[in-house]
């Protein structure tokens, strides 16, 4: 792996000393990923410690929560991740599209809060980061840092969170409730395409003393949870509805890019069931589609650039989505108007118009994606779809009333439920899905070049290294030399759950 991802050793004893009084003094033990992928093995000590603890509480037992298995009460351990199939009736196709809820998870009701424990746990546990001294900077387009946030509150840190001022209204509430000191939000020009504008800014944040920015587009951590963690829960997921239906074929996962961490999961269920490994961008800003760029509404997947951590030679399929049909369905199964048509035209259950209340806006986008795949490919009855909801329409309600401010000025009525309907899910067309030949993966690839060894200074050798298949299965394997290094990290600490 090089210079790249961390390598699972000690690099400062003084720091990983301090960190250890830190934790041990702050009660603060830190789960596995094995542990996290399995819940099952959660000790009964933290399950016990659970039980007395709300799921959204700044208390250090909620790092036992935070993977997919969650419960709907978010109290509990259930035993597959909560997940919505979606029916004919909405989606048009035969195969079955399946959505894991995101917003089970604790403290931010997304899965980015996985992401963030992944990338700094590896740098607690190695001595690369002192809870007492340094500044955790969480550069982001708005769950990441949300995630970065609270888990620098459990461990008792200082987190700065880096965001476009353009992102949902919510996310700043979520912010400015959790943040210690109002100027730990720093927000950076423009809305989800301007990732650039934020890496500049972490370049400025770089400067202060004792800051450590931990860039979920380049941190190896962030791939690795998601690899080992949203790996097996999707995973789990499948074999649940195989061993319900045998004959089953797990056809795709689809994923926004974002920063490339959920796609990860494809790795492992290419690997383990075949799966093709589908990665959604907005049609606004097709940067793996035709080097393009622009702006877009589908937030959670920031763009124009292509991610450190995205293993771009292992992805099978790019599909191009446009925003204007996320935000419509954002509103169409999130709004009285929209609920009562579908349940009265098309007979959509009450129980499963609730349920997906749990799809955001990029939830939405990856559905959309979902279809477009099992049309271009005439999956049938047999094919599963797996994708994600990162979090919540309860993040974009503020989105809702500004897409009806512009394009339903007069009301949003049943007429315009129908219309939507029939646009924005019965409409789906395969188009804007390019499967990837070599020379297409070569081309993505290489787009990277500018973000990360032009104007990020990555060496260009370290770069190169993630063309080979060989730098993932080194990563993918060394989740077991991290699991031993936190199990000793507890031990010194002797905040350890039996």
């Amino acid at each position: 792996m090089g210079n790249l991802a961390f390598a699972a050793e000690i690099t400062d004893s003084g720091t990983l000393e301090r960190a250890v009084a830190h934790l041990r003094e702050a009660g603060v033990c830190l789960p596995t990923l094995s542990q996290l992928a399995n819940p099952s093995s959660i000790p009964e000590s933290a399950k016990a410690s659970l039980a007395k603890v709300g799921s959204d509480e700044v208390h250090p037992a909620n790092l036992w929560r935070v993977h997919w298995y969650n419960d709907d009460a978010r109290r509990d351990v259930a035993p597959v991740p909560r997940h919505i199939e979606l029916p004919e009736a909405i989606t048009g196709v035969k195969a079955r599209i399946v959505v894991a809820l995101g917003d089970r998870f604790p403290m931010i009701r997304a899965h980015k809060v996985l992401a963030a424990y992944g990338c700094l746990v590896q740098r607690l546990v190695t001595g690369r980061f002192d809870p007492r001294n340094h500044r955790a900077v969480w550069p982001s387009t708005g769950n990441y840092c949300r995630g970065g946030v609270a888990i620098s509150r459990i461990i008792g840190c200082r987190g700065v969170a880096v965001l476009p001022e353009g992102m949902s209204r919510e996310r700043f509430d979520w912010l400015e409730r959790w943040v210690t000191d109002a100027s730990d939000i720093v927000r950076t020009p423009g809305t989800e395409s301007n990732v650039k504008e934020i890496y500049d800014e972490c370049a400025v944040q770089a400067r202060e003393h004792n800051t450590v920015v931990l860039n979920q587009f380049s941190e190896f951590g962030n791939y690795l949870a998601h690899y080992r963690c949203t790996g097996e829960a999707m995973s789990r997921i499948y074999t649940s509805l195989e061993a319900a239906s045998p004959g089953l074929r797990l056809a795709a996962f689809v994923s926004a890019t974002g920063s490339a961490g959920t796609l990860a999961a494809g790795d492992l269920l290419k690997s383990r069931h075949g799966a093709r490994i589908a990665a959604v961008e907005a049609l606004e800003c097709p940067t793996m589609l035709s080097n393009g760029y622009g702006e877009h509404n589908i937030q959670g997947i920031g763009d124009k650039h292509i991610p450190l951590i995205h293993n771009v030679m292992n992805t099978d399929v790019v599909i191009g989505v446009s925003d204007e049909g996320s935000d419509s369905l954002n509103l169409l199964f999130n709004s009285a108007t929209g609920a009562s048509y579908l349940h009265e035209r098309h007979k959509v259950d009450p129980d499963l118009l609730e349920a997906l209340t749990g799809v955001g806006i990029s939830g939405w986008a990856n559905v959309i994606g979902a279809i477009k795949l099992a049309k271009h490919y005439r999956l049938g009855a047999n094919d599963v779809v797996l994708t994600v909801a990162t979090d919540s329409a309860a993040m974009y309600g503020s989105e809702r009333e500004r897409y009806v401010r512009r394009i339903h000025p007069n009301g949003f009525d049943v007429l315009r439920a129908a219309e939507t309907f029939g646009r924005s899910l019965q409409g789906i067309a395969p188009d804007h899905l390019l499967e990837l030949t070599h020379a297409d993966r070569s081309r993505i690839f290489n787009l990277g070049y500018y973000t990360w060894v032009e104007q990020q200074g990555v060496p260009l050798d370290a770069f190169e290294s993630r063309r080979d298949p060989s730098f993932w299965t080194a990563l993918q394997a060394s989740a077991n030399a991290w699991d031993q290094l936190i199990d000793r990290f507890n031990e010194r600490t002797g905040v350890v759950s039996k």
